[in-house]
């Protein structure tokens, strides 16, 4: 945990900017981030203990700027404050360090492995995972986990993270339209968690085959009733 070392009184969320007015480098660095959020509110939609945040600003201390990551994921926390959502995230209100930051490596190197890799390490974050579809040699997804004060890079794809009870890991498929590698939810099998698309899909086959079950069991029902009658037996008065 991080120990602070921070003035009598601190300023609210309210109270410090909720946006450094720097745009996202590319489109990816929102949609890659919200599928996994999108996948969340489905698969933990009962649970109100987690927090999904996307480009927001994680507050450590008062008087330096937040760090902002492309995503990240703190549990214990309250899921929702009031109907006004969070505007950033403040260590010293939260009382929780986040357990899973996301980068995503866009065309402009932007110190994923370096200032701040070092300051995640510095304020606690159990995983550190950076991704970037256009490495040639290394693998897109990178997980690192801190152990002893240091990152250490986790072999696989999907990587399980037990703290976190699920996998994250990296493959092709289709999301809002697009088709290409995106970033996934696993569980401890390694079987890909669906997209809500996907799960409207399966749930709508689902229904198709109820309804085709339904239909052949009827149909069966009037054959046997034909049968009866067409050995003189009336169906209605079977005892």
């Amino acid at each position: 945990m991080l120990e602070y070392n921070l003035p009598k009184y601190l300023p609210s969320a309210e109270e410090l900017p909720d946006s450094d007015e720097t745009p996202v480098d590319n489109e990816l660095q929102e949609l890659i981030p919200g599928l996994l959020k999108a996948i969340l509110l489905i698969l933990w939609a009962e649970r109100m203990d987690w927090l999904f945040a996307i480009d927001m600003g994680i507050y450590y201390h008062p008087d330096k700027p937040a760090i902002v990551p492309d995503g990240f994921l703190s549990l214990g926390v309250e899921r929702f404050y009031d109907e006004e959502l969070r505007p950033s995230y403040v260590l010293w209100d939260e009382n929780v360090v986040p357990i899973f930051v996301l980068e995503i490596v866009s065309q402009n190197y932007r110190k994923e492995y370096t200032t701040k890799l070092d300051e995640y390490a510095a304020l606690g974050v159990l995983y550190y995972v950076i991704y970037s579809s256009r490495r040639r040699r290394k693998p897109h997804l990178e997980v690192h986990k801190l152990v002893n004060s240091r990152y250490e890079l986790q072999e696989g794809n999907p990587v399980w993270l037990t703290e976190i009870g699920l996998g994250i890991g990296c493959e092709r498929g289709n999301y809002c339209g697009v088709t290409r590698e995106w970033m996934y939810w696993y569980d401890e099998q390694g079987q890909r968690y669906l997209t809500p698309a996907e799960q409207i899909k399966q749930e709508a086959q689902r229904a198709q085959q109820e309804a085709q079950r339904a239909q052949q069991a009827e149909q069966r029902v009037q054959q046997l009733t034909e049968q009866l009658r067409a050995l003189g037996i009336d169906p209605n008065n079977l005892g």
